[in-house]
C-alpha cells in the first residue's frame, strides 16, 4: 500500500482528470494540472515490483467514475545522463495526433523531465529535432517534424519557465528512420523527438 496526499490541484468531481503516475526506483510523483502535486523520494519499500492498481472511489456507493485512456509506458531513460553525460536523449513521451503538432497533455511528465535538466545545468543549450516515419508526402513530413519540435520548445518556454535562448530546433521528418518504415512497431521507434546537447 503506497499513501500520500497534497491539497496542490485536487481531482475535480464530475470532470475529466489527467493524471499521471511515475515510478522511478524507491520515488513516486503524481502529476496534474501541469504540476507535480506529490514527490515521495523513498515511499515504495525496497525491491518492491507492482503487477497489479486497484482504484478505490470514497464519495460514496452510488457515485459512478469511469478511467479512460490508461496508458502504462516503459521506464524513461535518466534524463540527466543520457543528455549531460551522453549528450543525447531520445524521446518516445512526447506524443500528438496524426498530423498534429500540438503536444498531448501525458507528455507533460517527458517535458517536465526535459525543463528540471536544463534547471539543474545552467549554461546547457539544447537542440529539439522532431522525425516522422514515412507515411504521407515528403515535404508534409519534413513541415511536421519542424513545427512539432517548435511545439516542444514552445511547452518548455511558456509552461516550464526555459529561456528561449539557450533552445535550438530543427525536423528531420523521414529522413534519419532508426528503422524500416516496414510494420506500426518499427514506424513508432521512427516518430520521436531527440534532444541534443549543444
Amino acid at each position: 500500500m503506497i499513501t500520500g496526499s497534497s491539497a496542490l490541484n485536487p481531482v475535480e468531481a464530475e470532470k475529466v482528470n489527467h493524471v499521471i503516475i511515475w515510478v522511478q526506483n524507491r520515488r513516486l510523483r503524481i502529476y496534474h494540472k501541469s504540476a507535480k502535486v506529490l514527490d515521495m523520494p523513498t515511499n515504495i519499500y525496497e525491491g518492491s515490483k507492482f503487477n497489479r492498481f486497484c482504484f478505490r472511489l470514497s464519495r460514496g456507493a452510488s457515485c459512478a467514475a469511469y478511467i479512460s485512456n490508461f496508458r502504462i509506458t516503459d521506464a524513461a531513460p535518466d534524463m540527466r545522463s543520457k543528455l549531460i553525460t551522453e549528450g543525447k536523449l531520445v524521446s518516445y513521451g512526447i506524443y500528438f495526433d496524426v498530423n498534429s503538432d500540438k503536444v498531448k497533455p501525458e507528455s507533460y511528465g517527458t517535458i517536465k523531465g526535459i525543463a528540471d535538466v536544463l534547471i539543474e545545468n545552467a549554461g546547457v543549450r539544447i537542440k529539439i529535432i522532431g522525425h516522422t516515419d514515412a507515411d504521407g508526402n515528403d515535404a508534409a513530413n519534413l513541415d511536421l517534424s519542424k513545427r512539432r519540435a517548435a511545439a516542444v520548445k514552445n511547452e518548455l518556454v511558456k509552461n516550464l519557465g526555459i529561456d528561449a535562448s539557450i533552445i535550438d530546433t530543427d525536423g528531420m521528418g523521414e529522413s534519419k528512420p532508426l528503422a524500416p518504415n516496414d510494420t506500426p512497431a518499427n514506424k513508432s521507434l521512427n516518430r520521436r523527438v531527440e534532444f541534443i546537447k549543444q
